[in-house]
Order: structure tokens, then C-alpha cells, then sequence
């Protein structure tokens, strides 16, 4: 049920993910939409588990766009209180794509 897949090394790494499962929401800020507008880059929430190679195929797919480069961060929750208790904002991981100056995602 939950196929590896192979990288380069012949490593295996977490399960499969399909495309719609990898990019799980766009990040829309007024730096990203600068960035989108002077850059031609893209920010998204991605699945924790997804690779750079994983979040290219996934927008190409999504987008039918062509993408030049792909950086990832893993970000840490915040801390946050909820009346008298202390908890703690989920981890999440932000992927930067740029794409080939032909092409451009449309949000709005």
C-alpha cells in the first residue's frame, strides 16, 4: 500500500506522493506576490515528505508551467497559549519555485 520510491542513490525515501498531494496550498503575502511579479517566483505549503525533485514534477503537472529551481525550508511551529494552556503551532515546510520567465501561475 505504501509504494518507496527510488532517488538517485537507489535510497529509498518515504512513500510515493501524487501531485495534488505535494502542493497543499499557495502562500499569498505581499513579499510573495513581489516576488511573483519581479522574480517569477512561486511560494507554497508543501507536504513535509516531499522532495525538491517531488515539488518540480508536482507544479509542472499542476501548472503546466516550466520550473528553473526549487528551494525548501522546514519551519518550525510557535508557540502560542490558548487561555491558561501552552502548546505549539504544527511544524510545516515552504517550497520557493522559479519558474522560466515564459511562464506564470495565475492565483486570482
Amino acid at each position: 500500500m505504501a509504494e518507496e520510491q527510488q532517488t538517485k542513490q537507489g535510497v529509498e525515501r518515504g512513500p510515493a506522493l501524487e501531485p495534488y498531494q505535494v502542493i497543499l496550498r499557495p502562500l499569498v503575502t505581499e513579499k510573495g506576490v513581489h516576488a511573483a511579479t519581479e522574480l517569477n517566483q512561486y511560494s507554497f505549503e508543501v507536504h513535509p515528505q516531499a522532495s525538491k525533485a517531488d515539488v518540480k514534477r508536482a507544479v509542472q503537472e499542476l501548472f503546466n508551467v516550466r520550473v528553473l529551481h526549487v528551494r525548501t525550508q522546514s519551519r518550525r511551529g510557535k508557540p502560542r497559549r490558548y487561555r491558561y494552556r501552552a502548546g505549539c503551532t504544527k511544524d510545516w515546510k515552504k517550497a520557493v519555485v522559479t519558474l522560466d520567465k515564459e511562464h506564470r501561475i495565475n492565483f486570482f
